[in-house]
């Protein structure tokens, strides 16, 4: 092997290593991704419920203020 195809040689698996660091570094970001969008899935669903379960919290409470009125308007 001539001498001057050393340097070319080092460069090149010094690129293929840092492809392959490159590739891992993709891959486990995409995993990340794909877990932090299911957990956003998720925080999402649950603050549906937390703001249905708040609106017929805040229904009932009315309700309740306007039979105590009402009662007190009885009186």
């Amino acid at each position: 092997m001539p001498a001057s195809e050393t340097p070319s040689l080092i460069e090149l698996a010094a690129l293929e290593a840092k492809i392959d660091q490159l590739i891992e570094q993709y891959l486990l970001i995409k995993n990340e991704n794909k877990s932090l969008k299911i957990k956003q899935d998720a925080l999402v669903k649950e603050k549906a419920k937390l703001l249905e379960k708040n609106t017929q919290a805040k229904t009932q409470i009315e309700a309740m203020l306007a039979r105590l009125k009402a009662m007190e308007n009885d009186t």
